[in-house]
Order: structure tokens, then C-alpha cells, then sequence
């Protein structure tokens, strides 16, 4: 094996634990997301559990996060609960940053 071919598995290398990382982060944030909005709807203990399961299901619909956004806008809606698009987003925002920080330290 050539210095190039060692190089370019060591790139594809980390490259696959970068997307696996982003993965983690995506899916823990998805998780706190569900936290949230299911406390706002008053749901507790294996009621909230599940709630949690079908936010981060709701993730796998499409690329990008608008089917996040829209599961918990309808969600919202029908719990009567008054939270504009931007306001989840901003929550998103703000749980990305917890996620990333306890994924990369090990919270």
C-alpha cells in the first residue's frame, strides 16, 4: 500500500467518526428537544419516554430538520400550546449546543 492510499483511509477514517459524532450530537439534541416539548405538554414519566422515541423517529423522515420542526408544530397545536417555528428552532439551537458539549465530553 502506497503513503496515498494510507492517507486517504486515514481522511475516510475520520470522516466516517466525524459523521458518526454528528450523528450522536443530532440525535441526543433530538432527544432533549423531546424532553421539552413533551414538559410543555405535561407529559411525565413513560408517557414523556415515548413522546422522546417519536421526535427522534420524526428525524429519520427527511434530511434536515424540518420534519423535527413540524412534529413538534403539530404536536404543539393540538396540546393548544402556543410555540411559533422560531421558537423551536431557537430551542434546537439552543439544545445543539448541550448536545455537542455532552457528546464531546462525555456528559
Amino acid at each position: 500500500m502506497t503513503t496515498f492510499d494510507e492517507r486517504e483511509q486515514g481522511f475516510e477514517a475520520k470522516f466516517a467518526h466525524e459523521q458518526h459524532i454528528e450523528f450522536r450530537i443530532k440525535a441526543r439534541r433530538n432527544h432533549l428537544l423531546g424532553l421539552w416539548a413533551g414538559g410543555l405538554m405535561g407529559l411525565t414519566g413513560d408517557d414523556l419516554a415515548l413522546y422522546t422515541g417519536t421526535v427522534l423517529s420524526a428525524d429519520l423522515a427527511e434530511p434536515g430538520d424540518d420534519d423535527v420542526v413540524r412534529k413538534i408544530e403539530g404536536d404543539f397545536l393540538a396540546a393548544h400550546i402556543e410555540q411559533k417555528d422560531h421558537d423551536i428552532r431557537a430551542k434546537m439551537e439552543q439544545l445543539l449546543t448541550v448536545a455537542r458539549r455532552e457528546i464531546l465530553t462525555g456528559e
